[in-house]
């Protein structure tokens, strides 16, 4: 039962490459449901998007690991105001979180490709188009990538570069950071600014009385306990700060 139009999504977020569904294994002698369950979709997976979706999920996950289209790794939201099998407007915002490895156990193996600024990932769509619901298949196909293989081999996505938010929605000067502790029995903790923006001035307020203006210090702690961290920043775009609150712990 496969009438609804469907945006067919498929991400390769290490750019990886290669065959992704399990009619296109490489050992051809494998058993079917053992190339499905250990193959299809683990290293670049394909969503079939339903618009709509009135009675099912929101998706189909063509592989085995349906689990990756659930809640933290996928929403998605509707708004639309037709029957089905109507014409009219929809509007679908979704999200998803491409793996790098995502098997049929589920998350605690599930390894989630790294994304940045300028990173290159694989990724291409197509809209499959069902306006006879009598009809056994679709009417008609438009697919970005140029070969219409791209559905089952990750070598026929198209490169997509990430890139930065557009200016209107990042903040000219906004503080953040982050801390590794180095060396639990010395309490020594390192932390790296992450703030955006033009930065001229760094205040780090440690918690326990100290402070530095450095931009990644190294501080150690002279007592255990839980520690209020804040970095202060300022800019010709103003002023920001950004504070932890207890996540620094030391024994």
């Amino acid at each position: 039962d496969r009438h609804n139009d469907i945006f067919e999504l498929v991400v390769d977020g290490d750019l990886s490459g290669g065959p992704l569904i399990s009619t296109l294994h490489p050992h051809k002698d494998l058993a079917k449901g053992e190339a499905f369950q250990t193959f299809h979709g683990v290293h670049a997976q394909n969503y079939h998007i339903f618009t709509p979706a009135p009675d099912r999920d929101w998706a189909f996950v063509w592989g085995c690991q349906p689990w990756i289209k659930e809640l933290p790794f996928a929403n998605a939201a509707y708004d639309y105001n037709f029957k089905h099998g109507e014409s009219g407007k929809l509007t679908l915002e979704f999200w998803i979180t491409p793996f790098d490895y995502a098997p049929l156990e589920g998350p605690s193996r599930a390894v989630v490709s790294q994304l940045s600024e300028n990173k290159i990932i694989g990724m291409s769509w197509a809209v499959l188009d069902y306006d006879d619901v009598d009809a056994k298949d679709n009417e008609a196909f438009w697919n970005l990538s140029h070969k219409t293989s791209m559905f089952g081999n990750a070598s026929d996505l198209v490169a997509f570069r990430l890139m930065p938010l557009e200016p209107a929605h990042v903040k000219p000067i906004a503080a953040h950071w982050s801390y590794q502790v180095l060396d639990y029995d010395r309490r020594a903790v390192a932390f790296q600014d992450k703030s955006t923006g033009q930065i001229t001035s760094h205040k780090w307020i440690f918690g326990d009385g100290e402070t530095s203006t450095e931009q990644h210090p190294v501080h150690t702690y002279k007592a255990a306990g839980e520690y209020i961290v804040t970095l202060e920043i300022e800019g010709p775009a103003g002023k920001s700060r950004w504070t932890k609150v207890r996540d620094v712990v030391m024994k």
